[in-house]
């Protein structure tokens, strides 16, 4: 009779406290369901002199992946970009040489479509790191049948940074941990 009565508190227990904070957790996820998706296919770099940063680029990949053999469906992204360089205002999506430009690339292919894109666009309503000093476009590049690539943000001054994206999962290409 004393067992009985201890499973049944301790069920009452368990099942009192998860239910209310289990709710309230499942509601949260569904909501925000679709933004954390693109924070997973997001990525940021900043190029740097010295201590000083200059530039700062998010991008995410908006890949919605389907089941097709042959999907030639050309590569986009939404590109954040803030200057901390008083000297420069813009980039280019194309594999232009300049003393003073900043290109953003696609394994080195230029921009086929770019569209710079309001603050207030509802294609950012799901986008992190979406601030009010950023310029935000809408880029697409041709098809890359590669699972595995590489955004390269460059400047002659300041260097180069790539971000790593992928149309799979990105923990299947890091290192085994055991």
């Amino acid at each position: 009779m004393l067992r009985l009565f201890l499973g049944l508190c301790a069920i009452v227990l368990l099942v009192g406290c998860s239910s209310k904070e289990e709710k309230a957790l499942l509601k949260s996820y569904s909501e925000k369901t679709t933004y954390n998706k693109f924070l997973q296919q997001t990525e940021k770099a900043e190029l740097f002199e010295g201590e000083t940063s200059k530039i700062m680029v998010t991008a995410t990949y908006l890949f919605t992946p389907n089941f097709e053999k042959k999907d030639h469906r050309p590569e986009k992204f939404i590109v954040g970009v803030a200057f901390d360089d008083s000297d420069a205002s813009r980039i280019a999506f194309k594999n232009e040489s300049s003393a003073r430009n900043y290109t953003l690339t696609l394994n080195d292919k230029s921009a086929t479509k770019v569209e710079k894109l309001a603050l207030n666009d509802k294609r950012l309503k799901d986008i992190s790191f979406v601030t009010e000093w950023g310029e935000y476009y809408e880029v697409t590049f041709p098809h890359i049948n590669s699972k595995r690539f590489s955004l390269v943000l460059k400047h002659p001054k300041y260097g180069t940074k790539k971000l790593p994206f992928a149309k799979v999962a990105k923990f299947v290409y890091t290192k085994k941990g055991f």
